[in-house]
């Protein structure tokens, strides 16, 4: 999820694109793997001398494991995929969003903090929270599970220091 190049003003380069950490994948697809097994071993032990009502109750239990596929896998993953930040040399742009886009662009020159925060496990994963406080309305922007956190933050950083030096390419 990345903004076309058509999209980028003048002078403008993309300086990384990338989607939330894909540790926030870790539940859905275990809810896959015990809905698939569950599913698949209620289907099994469905009793054979219940005669044509076996086969209304594997019909049944297919529905709901196919809804509850739905509810907490599929979702999750159009969530996590169709979730982008794009950090480019004039602006941080957020988007989000499955069926409605919601989109939020920070410009690089308002930016006046940033920091980040990993606990022990998002260390080893090498993602965090990046924290970006800006002049504008919202004032702060937490952004959760953002994987290689301390290169994004460098990339800010430099961009926030450059646009501050009135360098505006980034280089």
């Amino acid at each position: 999820m990345t903004i076309p190049d058509h999209h980028l003003t003048q002078g403008e380069r993309r300086i990384r694109s990338f989607h939330p950490h894909w540790k926030r994948l870790i539940g859905p697809l275990f809810a896959l793997l015990l809905i698939a097994v569950a599913s698949g071993a209620a289907i099994y032990f469905v009793p054979a001398d219940w005669g044509q009502y076996a086969a209304y109750v594997r019909i049944a239990i297919g529905v709901i494991a196919l809804i509850l596929l739905t509810i907490w896998s599929f979702v999750p993953y159009l969530q996590w995929k169709n979730t982008g930040y794009v950090l480019t040399t004039h602006r941080f742009t957020i988007s989000t969003g499955v069926l409605n886009k919601s989109t939020d662009e920070i410009p690089i020159a308002k930016v006046n903090t940033v920091s980040s925060d990993q606990t022990f496990a998002e260390r080893m994963l090498g993602c965090g929270t990046l924290t970006v406080e800006s002049a504008g309305d919202r004032g702060e922007i937490v952004l959760r599970d953002i994987p290689r956190i301390q290169d994004v933050r460098t990339d800010l950083f430099r961009l926030v220091e450059d646009a501050s030096d009135g360098e505006v390419d980034g280089r």
